[in-house]
């Protein structure tokens, strides 16, 4: 099964959108809620950053019987150093993004630890591409 969200720049009241939705398929498909709440956090927290600072994005949702893939890819500032943004803490977030409750630093570290398998490619000025994958079956 294929799932495919848009994602627009600034629009944090539909951030949460597609997780919820990956979330109820999940739940449907019987993955114990321990591997839906590991795959919605990542999910999640990624959505989140690409509304924080990116003018969009696409995600792609892969379900297999036992795994998802999860394609995250946006247009926008990039990350120009992956080692320190994957650092807690670290945020390159906006004063209003900070002032409505994001941008604390804990997305990537978040993402990662929420990830059985986790690859961030980017191109500053360009965007950047995140590949999560999870196990579904305990």
């Amino acid at each position: 099964m294929i799932l495919q969200y848009h994602i627009e720049g600034g629009d944090f009241v539909n951030a949460g959108k597609a997780s919820s939705a990956v979330k109820r398929v999940l739940k449907q498909l019987d993955v114990p809620a321990g591997r839906i709440k590991r795959v919605v956090i990542a999910l999640y927290e990624t959505e989140v950053n690409v509304v924080a600072h990116a003018s969009k994005g696409e995600i792609e949702a892969v379900i297999e019987a036992d795994r998802i893939m999860l394609t995250v890819k946006d247009s926008g500032p990039g990350i120009p150093d992956i080692e320190q943004a994957m650092k807690e803490g670290y945020t390159t977030a906006s004063k209003e993004v900070r002032e409505m409750g994001f941008g604390a630093g804990m997305g990537l570290p978040n993402i990662k630890r929420n990830s059985d398998n986790l690859h961030i490619e980017s191109i500053p000025g360009e965007g950047t591409l995140v590949r999560i994958s999870n196990d579904l079956r305990d």
